[in-house]
């Protein structure tokens, strides 16, 4: 009656003049006896096994891995990534939240096209981790990101009103005294968790217009030098380590002390091209968290 006609407890009880405490003991002592099973099937698209595994394995918080068809473009695979963290972003936050955000990333625009409106407030500030400003062109991708995302979560936008590289490290020093640099980097402080697209050395075509992308020879240097890709234009090898020096001394960002202190932090790639980037984020610990797609998540699962 109740598990195959879905008759309520009480209902049970009036029809067999018995108590709803009698009903609620015999369906108790049927799951004891194995008169009655709960079986729990696995949905299409999910990959619950394999996302345990990566956590296991890596010693990640959360994994959550998204279907992509094997022959998907880059425009589908960013759309499903994108959801997929969309979703993950929307059911895991606390409404007390100070978020950081990676403004350059693709991934994390894709996440924000795909989000709605929450109907209670999901954070109370969002904050660009590295500098937001450069090409005309180009700069609306970073502004529209943080204020799209702020809205949608009912929070305060905190820009950084500086570009991602500047032309030497005396230009950077100059430019954090600034009374507005001064006033985001205290933000920095307190953040709860990042949302962080991981970069390949090879910049999107956003960032190659925008003037934040590091040059040619720049890349040449960084590769001679093990590098696989960034993180807020912090460049990481695939151990981990952090690519240090002159260039990275131009960078306008969270620096990577502060960065690796916030809680909680969310990776967001996915795709053959970033497949060394990845390795290279959660074996540093930059990311406690990843959202990526099913064929990346196998190749990471292979090295486990």
């Amino acid at each position: 009656m109740y598990h195959e006609r879905g008759i309520r407890q009480s209902e049970i009880a009036a029809a067999l003049s018995i108590s709803q405490a009698k009903v609620s003991r015999l369906l108790k002592r049927a799951e004891t006896a194995g008169i009655v099973r709960t079986i729990v099937t696995v949905a299409p698209g999910v990959h619950a096994e394999l996302e345990e595994r990566l956590e296991a394995g890596y010693g990640l918080a959360e994994a959550v891995i998204v279907d992509v068809e094997p022959d998907a473009d880059e425009a589908e695979l960013l759309a499903a990534i994108g959801a997929g963290a969309a979703g993950y972003l929307e059911a895991s936050l606390s409404g007390t939240d100070r978020i950081g955000v990676s403004s350059w990333s693709r991934s994390v625009l894709a996440m924000t096209d795909r989000m709605r409106p929450l109907p209670t407030r999901g954070a109370t500030e969002v904050v660009q981790l590295l500098g937001g400003t450069g090409a005309p062109e180009a700069q609306s991708h970073s502004h529209r990101l943080l204020s799209s995302l702020a809205r949608m979560l009912g929070a305060d936008p905190i820009y950084v009103q500086a570009p991602g590289i500047v032309a030497d490290p005396a230009v950077r020093d100059s430019l954090l005294k600034d009374p507005s640099m001064q006033e985001t980097m205290r933000h920095w402080e307190s953040l709860t968790m990042t949302i962080m697209g991981i970069g390949s050395i090879e910049p999107s075509d956003v960032l190659s217009t925008s003037g934040n992308a590091f040059a040619d020879d720049e890349r040449a240097q960084l590769l001679a030098e093990g590098a696989v890709g960034d993180i807020c234009h912090h460049v990481l090898r695939i151990d981990g380590s952090a690519v240090t020096g002159e260039i990275d001394d131009r960078v306008i960002a969270i620096p990577v002390d502060k960065l690796l202190r916030i809680p909680r932090r969310v990776g967001i790639a996915g795709g053959e091209r970033k497949l060394d980037a990845i390795r290279g984020a959660i074996a540093g610990g930059w990311v406690t968290a990843l959202v990526t797609d099913l064929h990346t998540a196998e190749r990471l699962a292979e090295t486990i």
